[in-house]
């Protein structure tokens, strides 16, 4: 090669490299820091939103990083404990950079003691948090942000549950007042509650709702299986056991295959927690006491389990990969949340079917009943056996979540 194309190639990859940086050459401020601080701590599961002081003009050329899986992160900052570790996360645009240490334990050991009686007279007239930074305060004190009830086993259906050619709707158009704000609705659009990222959870809906909309667990919860409640800022509100759910039907036949499930070769790695209940009266393997009474946690038979990561680890983003299902039976049947308040799909599985109690041979699974994935605004429903057409304005969204 000549070196006049030499000389030519090098000006050449020269100014490739300057116009791909350029987006963030302009306006660079003069350092870039990270609002969070040097490090932070959190447990396992939980989700933390980090910020910088660079300016609007350059918020979407930031380059976030974790380069171990047991922390994620995502192109806007926010941030999964996956796994406990001591991890570092990384933001950087041009030549700038700067980075936070982010530990993640098992449990909410690391976390401020309780005052004892501001706890108690807290429980003892709370309403639900009213804000973000209010349940991010209450998580701090190991105080919840919904409600205090226990409940029971079985899940409130709602009366009426829109459907489509003899299908149920699952909401799959979600509602945000804004990140970390999700707005919760009946059946026909009206806001029930609301649930706030970092928040503590303990009521069936709350749970659901919030696994729902942000893919993980509220604050609560734990991924081991054994703890002590007088050991946790907790107490009686601590949950147990956000673990990987395999789903194998072969190891476990009397358990209804979940849909694309990676324990039968799909492309879904679905996880469990437990729903503590007032009770267990549907299988003899579990005594019927509450799940934790403040002293001890006896597990009983109800979870969650729902889609988190795909065949690669990322977390579940796109709605149609969204499932979230609740068994009280110890994975015998299940019904699926259909994302708005009282929604729950039919029971499938192996009681259903006929079949015995997590019973390996006299098993009778009935498959998942599947349900149409669609928003609840405009939609065909079949209604008490007869057909209406319903529109569900919600007006816009500003007045659904009244908002000015």
């Amino acid at each position: 090669m000549s070196k006049i194309k030499r000389s030519f190639l090098a000006v050449f990859l020269a100014a490739l490299i300057i116009i791909s940086s350029v987006g963030c050459v302009n306006n660079l401020p003069s350092q870039l820091n990270i609002l969070e601080g040097e490090s932070i701590t959190m447990v396992v599961g939980a989700t933390a939103k980090l910020t910088t002081d660079a300016p609007d003009s350059i918020i979407d050329k930031l380059i976030w990083a974790s380069p171990d899986p047991g922390l994620t992160v995502d192109e806007d900052g926010n941030v999964i404990a996956v796994s406990e570790g001591v991890f570092t996360v990384t933001v950087s645009c041009g030549d700038l950079t700067d980075s936070i240490t982010v530990t993640v334990v098992a449990d909410t050991e690391q976390l401020p003691a309780v005052d004892e009686a501001a706890r108690d007279a807290f429980y003892g007239d709370s309403d639900p948090a009213d804000s973000y930074e209010e349940a991010l305060e209450r998580s701090e004190k190991g105080e919840i942000s919904g409600a205090d009830r226990v409940p029971n086993q079985a899940p409130t259906v709602s009366d009426y549950r829109p459907s489509v050619d003899g299908m149920f709707i699952c909401n799959n158009e979600p509602y945000f007042a804004d990140e970390n704000t999700y707005v919760v609705v009946n059946a026909y659009g009206q806001e029930v509650f609301r649930v706030y990222r970092g928040g503590g959870y303990i009521t069936l809906e709350e749970v659901a709702a919030y696994v729902y909309a942000f893919g993980t667990v509220p604050a609560n919860y734990i991924s081991g299986k054994n703890k002590d409640p007088d050991s946790s800022i907790w107490g009686e509100y601590l949950r147990l056991n956000h673990s990987k759910f395999s789903g194998n039907t072969s190891k476990y036949p009397y358990e209804p295959m979940l849909p694309d499930i990676s324990g039968c070769g799909g492309d879904l790695q679905y996880y469990e927690i437990d729903i503590g209940t007032t009770g267990t009266d549907c299988d003899p393997s579990y005594v019927a006491r509450i799940y934790n009474d403040g002293d001890t946690i006896i597990r009983g038979a109800a979870r969650i389990v729902y889609s988190r990561f795909d065949k690669n680890g990322n977390s579940i983003i796109e709605t149609d990969e969204k499932f979230v299902f609740y068994t009280y039976n110890h994975y015998n049947d299940f019904q699926e949340y259909l994302n708005y308040y009282g929604g729950w799909g039919e029971m499938f599985g192996n009681i259903t079917g006929g079949g015995k109690i997590s019973n390996k041979t006299d098993c009778n699974p009935t498959p998942y009943v599947k349900t149409v994935k669609t928003s609840l605004k405009a939609r065909t429903v079949t209604m008490s056996e007869e057909v209406y057409t319903i529109l569900y304005y919600f007006y816009d969204k500003k007045e659904l979540l009244n908002v000015a």
